[in-house]
């Protein structure tokens, strides 16, 4: 079955792909911390990962600029004002035209809770796998990213529905602070992006011997799979963290967050006069490292190391690793609301193997099937889901 609304096949023009940052030069393998064998611009990474490295030139100041004020623009159509929308829409539309727009919209991409019975019937017979993020999903986008904490019912409602399907938490944080939050230990969870997942042991189709993929021991001393294939650049992030940390201290509002393999600069707080200067800033210490790049997402910068990894490979992952990849008995729902989710929201759609949620009141273009407004939603949704599952195993 195709995931669709009643309009029929949606052909967007979405184009996710991450930007690249500069032209190509030869890499400095030292700041790796090996000697390495490995070969610069057609690099095989420890894990079986394809690195493609990007050449880079010394930046003039001037180039810098012109780089810096393409990146505020993007900055600016993925950070909207609240109430207002990210697509074609004049941000000063009245709320009238704004309602007006979302309905069209919604068309397209059905409530989640209007097509619940719709879902529910797909997956009669199936074992739904569960993946949410957690920012934006499962707690509200706040000012202050430390703040971002979910409410008691939302965790209540998580796991019972963890109780009733295997779920993971993917998150652009890192794994322990999104575990810190959620303070679920019947989740698997998959931090900085899907760069750092602890999940269930399984028949790995990757070597015992990769470095990347470890057993190790839970909160309660059951054995995980542990995988991190960006282990290697572990001492990179944390240099770009305190450099970062440094050449931002000045701009007021700003706010550097290691994600052990991913660095966050948040400019929620930030006056928007100063977005290009923080721009400018993350692009001067980014000038040293080519393995790095740069992406965006709601009023932050994320800079992560260049692997073929993201949401859409963890969530392959772990299907794997559940023993659940490529079987037609089983319908993974990703829930997500910022673009990273996108590489997830595109496995599913590419592949027809389940449906994409996104959470979001205004319209995007986006590679999910369907949407909710906000988490609120998502609890309701996780409820339901719950409360469907209950009642199905209760008459079989």
């Amino acid at each position: 079955m195709r995931f669709q609304s009643d309009l029929g096949p949606m052909d967007l023009k979405s184009n996710h792909a991450s930007p690249v940052l500069a032209d190509q030069v030869p890499v400095n393998m030292s700041r790796l911390g090996r000697s390495s064998s490995l070969t610069p611009y057609s690099a095989t990474y420890s894990s079986g990962l394809h690195l493609n490295i990007p050449r880079r030139r010394a930046l003039s100041g001037k180039l810098d600029e012109v780089r810096a004020t393409s990146w505020l623009d993007a900055m600016k159509a993925s950070s909207p004002p609240r109430k207002k929308m990210n697509m074609d829409i004049n941000l000063d539309a009245s709320p009238a035209e704004v309602d007006a727009l979302y309905l069209s919209w919604v068309k397209i991409y059905p409530s989640a809770l209007t097509s619940f019975e719709q879902i529910t019937n797909y997956a009669k017979g199936k074992k739904i796998a569960l993946f949410l993020d957690y920012d934006g999903t499962l707690a509200p986008i706040v000012d202050s990213p430390d703040h971002a904490f979910m409410s008691s019912d939302m965790r209540a409602a998580v796991k019972i529905v963890a109780s009733y399907f295997p779920t993971a938490i993917i998150s652009g944080r890192s794994r322990d602070k999104v575990h810190e939050f959620v303070g679920l230990t019947e989740l698997y969870y998959a931090g900085s992006h899907g760069m750092d997942i602890i999940g269930p042991l399984r028949d790995s189709k990757i070597p015992s011997n990769n470095p990347n993929c470890i057993t190790s021991t839970d909160e309660q001393g059951k054995e995980v799979n542990l995988f991190q294939p960006a282990s290697e650049f572990l001492p990179m992030i944390d240099e770009v963290y305190r450099s970062l940390m440094e050449n931002t201290k000045d701009i007021i509002g700003s706010k550097v967050e290691n994600n052990k393999f991913c660095v966050s600069v948040h400019y929620r707080l930030v006056d928007e006069k100063s977005w290009d200067l923080v721009a400018q800033r993350v692009f001067k210490v980014l000038e040293n490292y080519p393995w790095l790049r740069l992406t965006y997402g709601r009023k932050v910068l994320e800079i992560r190391p260049i692997i073929d990894w993201n949401k859409g490979k963890a969530v392959e992952f772990l299907l794997d690793s559940l023993g659940l990849n490529d079987r037609d008995d089983v319908l993974p729902i990703y829930v997500g609301d910022d673009r990273t989710d996108e590489d997830a929201f595109k496995v599913l759609r590419e592949g027809n193997k389940g449906c994409g949620i996104l959470v979001s009141s205004a319209p995007k273009e986006t590679n999910a099937y369907y949407s909710l407004r906000d988490p609120s939603e998502v609890m309701e949704f996780l409820t339901s889901l719950a409360r469907w599952k209950k009642t199905e195993m209760a008459t079989h």
